[in-house]
């Protein structure tokens, strides 16, 4: 019996769990998997043990893990499936497969020119994008994150859209909003390239209030992406991909 596995990341902040939460269930809703759970990597509850361990107590002998997360970095990498592969030698005669995250998708990108066309500004000639990625030491996620960009840039022909990291990466946040400062444009759009809200957002919003003084510019904070419909379209071609693999 079919079991479907979503594991997403955690946060220290109810609210974000919750988004997560209620998000999962709506997926849940659209597949005919007798068995679903839901976990969260870390910083809440259940656990990704918690909820394989419910998966196999109510009958499944096969799981479809499906990482809910934006890119390929470390913990889609590594830390995921090694905790899936020391839980699994519990459960030897249970087989488990294991999908891609969100990643580089035309989804992502439809959502992205919705966050912009939310603001209500005109994206004109004189506007630009930066991308604010939670960052990574991957170096795929970099990559990724710059596709998307150039992506966007080709979805709605402005002139320039930048990428830049919280974390783990460069450029960082600061160094990129100093460059932009510089630049020619009178606008611009800084789209937080995140799942949820959250102690990240609030490091955004008070950076900007920081380093971006009225002048000559507009910022205009688009709202992070959230757990969008369209992302779970996406969920489900990866739960399609492994059940045709298998």
């Amino acid at each position: 019996m079919d079991a479907i596995l979503y594991i997403c990341h955690g946060s220290r902040v109810k609210k974000a769990c919750d988004e997560a939460v209620s998000f999962i269930k709506a997926c849940m809703e659209e597949n005919q998997a007798p068995i679903q759970e839901y976990c969260f990597l870390e910083l809440a509850e259940p656990t990704i043990e918690e909820a394989y361990r419910r998966c196999v107590q109510r009958g499944a002998t096969r799981i479809i893990v499906v990482p809910v997360l934006l890119l390929t970095a470390v913990h889609a990498k590594e830390d995921i499936p090694n905790e899936l592969k020391r839980i699994g030698t519990g459960f030897p005669d249970v087989h488990m497969v294991y999908g891609r995250p969100i990643g580089v998708h035309p989804n992502m990108i439809d959502i992205l020119v919705e966050r912009i066309a939310e603001t209500e500004k005109n994206l004109d000639e004189d506007s630009m994008v930066l991308l604010i990625g939670r960052g990574s030491s991957d170096p795929d996620v970099k990559r990724d994150l710059s596709e998307i960009a150039g992506e966007l840039k080709h979805k709605t022909g402005v002139s320039r859209v930048d990428t830049c990291f919280l974390t783990a990466a460069k450029p960082g946040f600061e160094e990129a909003l100093e460059t932009v400062k510089e630049s020619s444009f009178k606008k611009i759009f800084i789209i937080p390239y995140l799942l949820f809200t959250g102690i990240l957002m609030n490091t955004i919003q008070q950076t900007i209030k920081n380093s971006c003084p009225d002048g000559e510019k507009e910022y205009v904070l688009c709202n992070y992406l959230g757990y969008h419909p369209l992302i779970g379209e996406i969920l489900q071609e990866r739960v399609k991909e492994l059940s045709r693999g298998n």
